[in-house]
């Protein structure tokens, strides 16, 4: 009878929540389709793929693909500028974030509001492609704005892609200015329902505004910062291919210091072809991944139980 009783309960649990089901549907099923199902292709990491054979057929080779990486001395240089580049994007996508998301939240104007966050949202929507042709406007070393400007003062032109040392920056402030209008969505909202009370207690106090954000506004979207930071440090070995392929692409010049996992994987695919040896080099991110996501959490839960994904 317990288990008939059970089993009635979630049939009606799930009767009664049909249409909320039915809307998770297309999320569930793009999930499933195009990240689990795509786990099967792992094997191909310890496997001498070619297509005759397939997938299921093709002979077992153990840990060759593995060696290819390791063997070419770019698995270390390459793991480093994925992590540091990744650290970075996190770092400062969360200051800028937060910051503007706060300033925001301070606009009293509403159609000042509604303007500024239609600014700071229509980067997102701009394609690396353009981003590239925004880059060569500004810094082209014949047709760049920059060099007419230095020219104009009889300084001799800057030649960004000869010059290494500039990129790292260009490709944090780019990313930085893309993505921070959308991300500051997340934590606008969080300010949002913070209890207005607190603030007009602070004021009735005499508290600044510096006062109300670090002590106010700052520990009320704490869990939502870190919450944040978790899901962005599940995909910290993982490169922002687009921003990466469009602005470096293959110079040379530039890949000493902007080459990353996905970009050596790309070319490595288009020169040889092994498939392979690209199954292998994403193992090693998605496992690289999982272990940091977990490590994270871990130390998190150390120091605040409450603020842990599991």
């Amino acid at each position: 009878m317990k288990r008939k009783k059970k089993k009635g309960s979630i049939l009606k649990s799930i009767r009664d929540s049909r249409i909320l089901l039915l809307m998770l549907a297309p999320a569930v099923v793009y999930v499933v389709i195009f990240h689990y199902i795509p786990m099967f292709g792992a094997v191909l990491a310890f496997k001498d793929f070619n297509y005759v054979d397939g997938i299921l057929r093709s002979p077992w080779n153990g840990l060759q693909n593995f060696q290819y990486l390791i063997l070419s001395r770019k698995l270390w240089p390459l793991t480093r500028n994925t992590l540091l580049y990744n650290l970075a994007f996190i770092v400062f996508g969360v200051i800028f974030q937060v910051t503007f998301a706060i300033l925001l939240s301070e606009i009293t104007g509403k159609w000042f509001k509604k303007i500024s966050q239609t600014l700071m949202f229509m980067p997102y929507f701009i394609s690396w492609v353009v981003v590239v042709a925004i880059v060569q406007s500004l810094f082209g070393y014949e047709t760049g704005i920059l060099n007419h400007i230095l020219a104009r003062f009889g300084v001799e032109g800057i030649n960004i892609y000869a010059n290494t040392g500039v990129w790292p920056y260009l490709l944090i402030g780019f990313r930085i200015w893309k993505d921070t209008g959308y991300g500051s969505i997340v934590y606008l909202a969080s300010i949002t329902s913070i209890d207005s009370s607190l603030y007009e207690a602070a004021d009735v106090d005499g508290a600044s505004f510096f006062q109300k954000v670090f002590h106010i506004t700052l520990p009320s979207i704490k869990p939502t910062i870190i919450i944040m930071v978790l899901l962005s440090v599940g995909q910290i070995f993982r490169g922002d291919f687009g921003l990466f392929y469009q602005l470096v692409g293959s110079n040379a010049n530039v890949l000493e210091v902007a080459d990353i996992i996905d970009l050596f994987v790309y070319r490595s695919l288009l020169t040889s072809g092994d498939v392979g040896m690209s199954a292998a080099a994403g193992l090693y991110q998605s496992v690289l991944c999982f272990v940091t996501v977990v490590f994270c959490n871990w130390v998190i839960k150390k120091i605040d139980p409450e603020y842990t994904l599991f």
